[in-house]
């Protein structure tokens, strides 16, 4: 099919399990085999299409419907969609599947022990624990894991950089690439997973 095919990634998962760093080395990637891309950032989603919603069920549920229809259009436009909000509920993301059609989910894991021991650098998880941040996924509001992803990247034992082999292998068995070879070396990254920020691009993502 080649860069021509318009498709969607979904990366799912909890904040600070890796979602953000995989994303920006995979738009590195594909702009350097001059992919039609484009990134759906959850923050600049909810100033543009979705400001004003909470995060409430409901809301939540909205503002990744509208994520999804963006996505739909731009796939079937011959794009390479990015998306890497938490949605954590398993009934939207399979709507927005339904939605999209051409669809890869990947769900990007860590636990919440290690994301609240080593990836907190903010406290958030801490502060949600402590009853201070009420709503807040993985702890007080649920994130339900997908059943079925084409892809699961587990960032708790492989690198980013494993990471992104996997998901380009993925893209290649689903014919959305024509090969799996990384073109572009990666920076060193952080432990944390989510220090890297690709600014000469313009694509700079934002974990959500």
């Amino acid at each position: 099919m080649g860069s021509e095919q318009g498709f969607t990634l979904w990366f799912t998962g909890l904040s600070g399990s890796g979602k953000t760093t995989i994303t920006n080395l995979l738009v590195r990637e594909l702009l350097g085999r001059g992919t039609k891309l484009e990134v759906l950032d959850g923050d600049v989603v909810r100033e543009n299409l979705s400001k004003g919603l909470g995060f409430s069920k409901e809301d939540r549920d909205t503002n990744i419907l509208r994520i999804g229809f963006v996505a739909e259009l731009l796939t079937r436009n011959g794009v390479a969609t990015i998306c890497c909000p938490i949605s954590p509920y398993q009934q939207t993301r399979d709507r927005v599947r339904e939605m999209v059609g051409e669809f890869v989910e990947i769900y990007v894991f860590a636990t919440l022990e290690e994301l609240v021991q080593n990836r907190d650098p903010k406290g958030l998880y801490k502060k949600a624990l402590a009853g201070e941040i009420p709503g807040f996924t993985g702890v007080d509001d649920p994130y339900e894991a997908p059943e079925h992803p084409e892809l699961m990247l587990d960032t708790m034992v492989e690198t980013p950089e494993r990471s992104l082999q996997r998901t380009l292998t993925k893209l290649k068995e689903l014919g959305y690439l024509d090969d799996d070879t990384i073109l572009v070396e990666g920076d060193r990254l952080h432990s944390g997973l989510t220090d890297l920020r690709i600014h000469e691009t313009g694509h700079v993502v934002n974990e959500t």
